[in-house]
């Protein structure tokens, strides 16, 4: 990281960052870990009987983008549905704890969608999921719509879609975030799922990673510079989106804009798991340019911030305080 791109850098998470205002509309899901040892097998039947001596609840999806949003230090807005039942109060419960306001979340589900993961030891042994995959009905989608349009007219710097395929996301929702932030000159950026991108249609950046990539053009891509740029052009092209950072695991991002692309080699380091990465990296760098910093600075700052994450277990938010001291201590 050049020393120009440092001091900018720091100078976004020092002093400009808890002015930023980002919203986040998408799938709210609530992680539920359970850790536990084995040590028989059940009488009842052959399976083993895992007594539990701890358990851990963390955000999940659109609620992950949120999290690392707020450890960042920005005003964090997060919209979308969730039920009225216990995993949806244990959620909304741990966003008040990080200051995330979710006076723009909606009671639209049948069920909070949730991820349970087992482990015994250090191994899972069973996930249990509960969610609601069909599209959100038309009376949500309305009250999500008003609850946008009053955030977005108290003042946004950047809108971020974040689609985890859970129904929030609809082609009507999606659109309409991004007509009304335009209106206001508010970016907007999408995490996509599936195939179905023209509901993004018109958006400012997208951030897939290869393999999405390949998938919403029925191809199998692969991790090559040349492949890499056809495919962001071809994306940005077909669904009239204007932007796109591609997320290429062991070799970094890549920014795909009309003035040309711009490489961001990964952070070398051990890499534990990858899970939420993505929500790290459209999240800090939706905040980056939100606050004004210059897109090939966003991208180095958001290539960062994923490189510590992925050094953690499991879905991890990164803190502004842990980014400035990886930064400065790279500069040592």
């Amino acid at each position: 990281m050049e020393e120009k791109t440092r001091s900018e850098i720091i100078d976004f998470l020092e002093n400009r960052v808890q002015d930023c205002r980002v919203l986040v509309v998408g799938d709210i899901m609530l992680d539920r870990y359970f850790y536990g040892n084995v040590t028989r097998i059940s009488p009842e039947a052959p399976v083993p009987v895992n007594l539990i001596d701890k358990k851990k609840n963390t955000l999940g999806g659109a609620a992950n983008v949120a999290h690392n949003l707020a450890q960042l230090g920005c005003q964090t807005f997060l919209m979308g549905a969730i039920g009225d039942d216990h995993h949806g109060r244990l959620l909304t419960h741990k966003l008040e704890k990080r200051a995330i306001d979710s006076s723009g979340i909606v009671c639209g589900r049948d069920r909070t969608t949730t991820k349970i993961r087992i482990l015994g030891g250090h191994q899972q042994m069973i996930r249990l999921d509960f969610e609601e995959t069909e599209e959100i009905k038309d009376e949500t989608q309305e009250e999500l719509k008003q609850k946008i349009t009053d955030r977005l007219a108290s003042g946004i710097d950047a809108a971020i879609l974040s689609d985890y395929g859970k129904g929030v996301c609809t082609k009507n929702l999606c659109q309409y975030v991004i007509r009304q932030a335009h209106a206001q000159h508010i970016p907007v950026f999408v995490d996509p799922k599936g195939t179905k991108w023209e509901k993004y249609q018109g958006a400012d950046y997208v951030t897939p990673n290869v393999k999405e990539a390949g998938l919403v053009l029925g191809l199998t891509l692969s991790n090559d510079n040349e492949e890499v740029k056809k495919a962001a052009i071809t994306i940005c092209e077909h669904y009239d989106i204007s932007n796109a950072m591609i997320t290429r695991s062991e070799k970094g991002v890549s920014l795909y804009t009309d003035t040309g692309e711009i490489h961001v080699p990964t952070v070398a380091q051990e890499v534990y798991d990858v899970s939420g990465a993505g929500d790290t990296v459209i999240s800090v760098f939706a905040a980056a340019i939100g606050a004004g910093l210059d897109p090939e600075n966003a991208a180095q700052l958001a290539n960062f911030a994923a490189g510590i994450e992925v050094s953690k277990l499991g879905t991890y938010a990164v803190s502004k305080d842990e980014i400035l001291r990886g930064i400065k201590n790279k500069a040592e």
